[in-house]
């Protein structure tokens, strides 16, 4: 078995594919099979290299003195005169070719590396045309060179010439170059977010007062029993009655219970997406145990006859609860990133504007020692309450209804999004690749998503089922169950191969798919099921979505909220993918586009 050259731990030189730049790199792990090492550079771009394209620090060093030193002339040493007498004996190629280069070394006295937009240039053209320069000017040549691949900020080294300088200084710009080369180990990246999202600071503005007044008027139209959109203007309730301190306290021990389920020492311990400085952080993994506590504590509650029809009849309390938590813990969020390094920040929520800082979220990890306060929110306390809610609801409709039994409707309900929650719990480990972690700031979108928006909105069908019963006949029930098995298929499958194929992409479950290189020396895969559609998991979801909401009847749209909010998501997040997707990979993005044409919304993106 082959022996790695380098520890895993190792910080070295690694060039960067299709150019002959080398940036600082540490080694993160090495494969046998394939004799590839991964390495992490500083920005945090993961790319599998060979060794060949991999030195070590004090050799790479070495090399550029020695090239700077066999280069240098003794400054009182006389210059020979490159001209020729024509009544001298031509002599062989070597030493004309010689003089052809020292003519190339005379035009690249000088250059400087500036970071250039990605442009698409012919790649036998660029090779022509950087040759030369490459050969004098780069730490490290090759005999055939590639274009200079796009890094992580979106851009590329180009080699730029300067005015010509006298002979005398020749020398000394050479080695300039070579110094810039060598020192350059860290790709350029952005710190100012420049591309706003929702409208910008604007949009977010109206976001920020819409959304938790949108949220209100659902909760209070499902609870009405006159559930339609004419309703409107809505009868509001007294503000006395959109608080109770017992509930709020309830809303506090349940937080403050899942807190602790999440520090449990049960579960592995696994390591996020690599950060901007290089970095990892370790994440517990412990959510299917959390489910289950959680489950047992419910179960005792409901033996020691605990009304948890309670929560149906302290709803809009239990909403503007959560609406106070999502606001102090905000702001909260919000002042401490002002002490958060460069490296800590969301590349997507520092713009420098206050109100769009906060509402996108400006750390991206924000975290209480061990405790990392957005991984936490994002499932834990969201989606529990979210099934939590639901059984209220089941036993709510019962108590209402006079049933012995909970409907059929509601059953498939509380069934089919249960699924959905325990497939996130089970696949947790799944959400440290998801943009939600990787990429947004944990501020007030976040926030309110997960601790407001999902429990309450998510449940939407329970709670309009309480006061508005539906008949579903064999035939319907067969055709929900159908429906949102397809569904949860594709989403599952599709998701699964995604995040295989991200985490090793030589891993025999995806190993056969047909992919497309680009120039981040990452891959685009164009077979199986992401051959067949762009984005096939975002199809999985509306399917279960509309299985969700059809078990509530069409006598009025307010049950199928989560069907119309899911499809406005999944647009934004596709031309967002799409815009991100044109950056970062390029031509190789529009053959992507040429290679799966098909797409779930036509003409949006």
């Amino acid at each position: 078995m082959p022996t790695a050259r380098f520890q895993i731990g190792d910080t070295v030189m690694g060039r960067w594919p299709g150019s002959n730049l080398y940036y600082e790199v540490k080694v993160l792990s090495y494969d046998n099979k394939t004799l590839l090492y991964t390495v992490i550079y500083k920005d945090g771009t993961e790319l599998e290299l060979k060794e060949s394209d991999i030195t070590s620090l004090t050799v790479f060093k070495q090399g550029g003195r020695s090239r700077s030193r066999s280069r240098s002339r003794s400054p009182g040493r006389p210059r020979r005169s490159r001209s020729r007498s024509p009544a001298r004996t031509p002599r062989r190629s070597s030493s004309r070719t010689t003089d052809v280069r020292k003519e190339k070394l005379k035009e690249v006295l000088e250059v400087r590396l500036t970071p250039v937009p990605l442009t698409h240039e012919n790649n036998s053209n660029s090779r022509h045309e950087k040759k030369e320069e490459n050969n004098t000017a780069s730490a490290v040549t090759e005999e055939k060179t590639e274009t200079e691949s796009e890094n992580q900020a979106g851009g590329r080294y180009n080699l730029r010439h300067r005015k010509d300088q006298g002979d005398g200084k020749t020398v000394e710009l050479e080695q300039k170059t070579e110094t810039a080369v060598l020192s350059q180990t860290k790709p350029p990246t952005a710190i100012k977010t420049t591309d706003l999202e929702f409208g910008g600071r604007v949009g977010v503005f109206f976001l920020m007062f819409l959304l938790p007044v949108a949220v209100l008027a659902l909760l209070i139209l499902c609870g009405q029993k006159d559930a339609s959109l004419q309703s409107f203007p809505l009868e509001l309730p007294a503000l006395q009655s959109l608080w109770d301190w017992q509930v709020f306290g309830i809303v506090l021990l349940w937080l403050l219970f899942q807190a602790v389920l999440s520090l449990l020492p049960f579960g592995k311990l696994v390591e996020g997406m690599p950060l901007k400085n290089g970095k990892t952080l370790k994440y517990r993994i412990n959510g299917v145990y959390a489910l289950l506590l959680t489950a047992v504590a419910v179960g005792v509650a409901v033996y020691q006859e605990v009304d948890l029809s309670y929560i149906h009849a302290h709803f809009l309390q239990f909403y503007t609860s959560a609406l106070l938590i999502v606001t102090l813990l905000s702001v909260y969020l919000f002042v401490r990133s002002r002490w958060a390094s460069q490296d800590e920040l969301a590349p997507g929520g520092n713009s420098g504007y206050v109100i769009y800082d906060f509402f996108m979220g400006r750390e991206l990890n924000p975290r209480i020692k061990n405790f990392d306060i957005k991984f936490f929110c994002e499932m834990r306390p969201g989606l529990l309450g979210w099934v939590l809610i639901n059984f209220a609801m089941l036993q709510a409709e019962m108590k209402h209804q006079n049933l012995e039994n909970p409907s059929p409707a509601m059953l498939l309900v509380n069934i089919f999004q249960l699924l959905w929650v325990v497939d996130g719990f089970w696949h947790e480990e799944k959400l440290l690749t998801m943009m939600d972690i990787v990429y947004d700031g944990f501020g007030f979108m976040l926030t309110f998503g997960d601790l407001a928006f999902v429990p309450f909105t998510f449940t939407c069908q329970a709670y309009y089922l309480v006061s508005h019963p539906s008949e579903l006949s064999v035939f319907w029930i067969i055709t929900l169950i159908t429906m949102n098995g397809v569904g949860y298929y594709i989403f599952r499958k599709a998701n699964s191969q995604k995040f295989v194929f991200r985490k090793n992409p030589s891993d025999p479950a995806v190993s056969h798919l047909k992919t497309i290189p680009t120039a981040t020396g990452k891959s685009l895969i164009v077979s199986g099921l992401w051959g067949w559609l762009r984005h096939p998991n975002y199809l999985g979801d509306i399917f279960m979505g509309l299985a969700w909401s059809l078990p509530c009847g069409f006598n009025h749209l307010i049950p199928y909220f989560y069907l119309i909010y899911l499809i406005t998501l999944l647009v934004h997040r596709n031309a967002r993918d799409d815009r991100q997707c044109r950056k970062k990979y390029g031509s190789a993005w529009e053959e992507y586009c040429k290679a799966v044409p098909y797409r779930i919304f036509p003409g949006i993106y």
